[in-house]
């Protein structure tokens, strides 16, 4: 029996599909999954484009490994536009991964597979290892309907294709019955799901967190211009008991200019709205954002629109991007800004953010409530989420997918500190 490690980068969806490989390896009883390199014969490096750091951490990772039978997977190749390239190599493309074991049991034979073609290949109800047993991730599609002009994941993951709600419920409902506590709904963009199947995303909530069972959703990523449409559907299911109050909306810059450039198809103005009737009727909502720092042509002034929006909107969660021109994508052929200005703007974000986040986080100060204790956290330490999706740091030994009363001591830029006052051993 051969013993495969999987090396992991980028999203949620890459993750999920992670699962699945490890899952349908482990399936044919041919191959066993080891948690560390220097255990296996053959290690599934599972890749990520989004960003060039991610692409240039993939390179180094590959050039690092000896010795090993390796096999390529996830965005960077499929995405590759020189197919010659990664040529030594078999590989998995992104909409291929239910063929993990066929490239596996070819490889080990010496022969080199290259599979690269986009096919309708659902995601859904396969065997899976769980990277964590309580949470469950469920990709809703795979692609996107959005064309910006500095992504490379299109290339990689291509357009909308959406999976059938009731194969989706069936995953979740399976999960629920193997004890999950957690479900994360995942894609590209969360907010353009069944759009190219006559459905939507309200649609297939409803029917989410009809489900019986005593477990929260998470749900993923969504683009301002498809939640507009839908906001005040959205806010009414996101009251649901069962889903985080936590929002994930990406505004990639505060200058229409800019975002006009980027191919983004909504205004500063759209997502002020959106964030704003979400805490007008959930005021704790827990509001993630993302800003890429030196697009080409941003001007000192349209950075500084940057930093005007996040001063207003005070998001709890901001994830900043430094400009990379990626190959292939229209933003490359546009005038760039020069590196150390892009660090410099992210830099000043950063520090800006970091007064912010603290501000946020000391609100908690003094809460008490319910926290699933869903991951294993630094230092011997275990991470809780509240309602709102709040990290809660708390000392103690206590079980993946219990549910603990805390109370909030202490605030950090990143995260909540806590202490448990009782365990929930229902």
């Amino acid at each position: 029996m051969k013993q495969v490690f999987i090396k992991t980068y980028g999203c949620a969806v890459n993750q999920s599909d992670s699962e699945v490989m490890a899952g349908l390896l482990t399936h044919s009883g041919r191959y066993k999954i080891v948690d560390a390199l220097n255990q296996a014969d053959i290690v599934i490096v599972n890749s990520c484009t989004v960003k060039q750091s991610s692409e240039r951490k993939f390179l180094k990772y590959l050039g690092a490994i000896r010795d090993k039978l390796v096999i390529l997977a996830g965005c960077v190749p499929q995405a590759e536009t020189d197919k010659k390239r990664y040529h030594g190599y078999s590989i998995i493309g992104t909409s291929q991964i239910t063929k993990v074991t066929h490239v596996l049991d070819e490889a080990i034979k010496s022969n080199t597979i290259h599979l690269l073609s986009f096919k309708n290949d659902s995601r859904l109800n396969l065997p899976k290892i769980r990277k964590n047993q309580i949470i469950e991730i469920v990709p809703v599609s795979d692609g996107c309907l959005g064309n910006c002009t500095y992504c490379k994941v299109k290339q990689a993951r291509g357009s909308l294709l959406s999976y059938e709600k009731k194969e989706i419920i069936r995953q979740i409902k399976s999960a629920v019955q193997e004890g999950i506590k957690e479900v994360w709904l995942t894609s590209q963009d969360m907010g353009c799901y069944g759009l190219d199947i006559k459905t939507n995303l309200i649609e297939l909530l409803k029917e989410v967190v009809a489900i019986n069972g005593n477990f929260y959703i998470r749900i993923g990523m969504a683009n301002p211009n498809y939640i507009l449409p839908m906001l005040n559907d959205l806010i009414k299911i996101y009251k649901n008991e069962k889903i985080f109050k936590f929002l994930h909306i990406p505004v990639q810059s505060g200058n229409n200019r800019i975002l006009g450039l980027m191919n983004r198809k909504y205004t500063v103005q759209d997502f002020k709205k959106i964030i704003y009737e979400f805490r007008k009727q959930i005021p704790e909502i827990t509001i993630s954002t993302d800003i890429i720092c030196g697009f080409p042509t941003e001007t000192k002034k349209d950075f500084n629109d940057s930093l005007e929006l996040i001063k207003e909107a005070k998001p709890d969660v901001l994830n900043i991007s430094r400009f990379w021109p990626r190959p292939g994508t229209r933003a490359e052929k546009l005038k760039q800004i020069p590196g150390w200005e892009t660090k410099n703007r992210s830099r000043k974000l950063s520090e800006f953010f970091d007064k912010i986040s603290v501000e946020k986080n000391k609100r908690w100060l003094g809460w008490k409530g319910e926290a699933l204790i869903d991951e294993f956290g630094k230092n011997n330490t275990l991470i809780g989420r509240n309602y709102a999706y709040k990290q809660i740091i708390i000392k103690g030994d206590y079980t993946l997918g219990k549910t603990a009363k805390v109370k909030i001591n202490n605030a950090t830029k990143h995260d909540l500190r806590g202490e448990v006052l009782n365990i929930n051993n229902d």
